[in-house]
């Protein structure tokens, strides 16, 4: 029941979040030179391109959790 908890919260937070700058201080400096709406691409790719791994990671997480918590 507890894992199932931690999802609905998770997911929760994720949908009331106020919107993330998810930028290095490199990005954030080209971004400012290149004005609003690219930057705002700029912004939404970074989080795209992280989303994979992250699922990944959840996944084989999920896995190895499921194969070793069942004794």
């Amino acid at each position: 029941m507890k894992p199932v908890l931690t999802l609905l919260l998770t997911a929760t937070l994720g949908l009331v979040a106020p919107t993330v700058s998810a930028q290095c201080s490199i990005c954030t400096k080209t971004a400012s030179q290149l004005g609003h709406k690219p930057a705002k691409a700029l912004n939404a790719g970074i989080i795209y391109l992280m989303f994979a791994p992250l699922a990944i990671i959840g996944f084989v997480g999920y896995r190895w959790w499921r194969n070793n918590g069942q004794d």
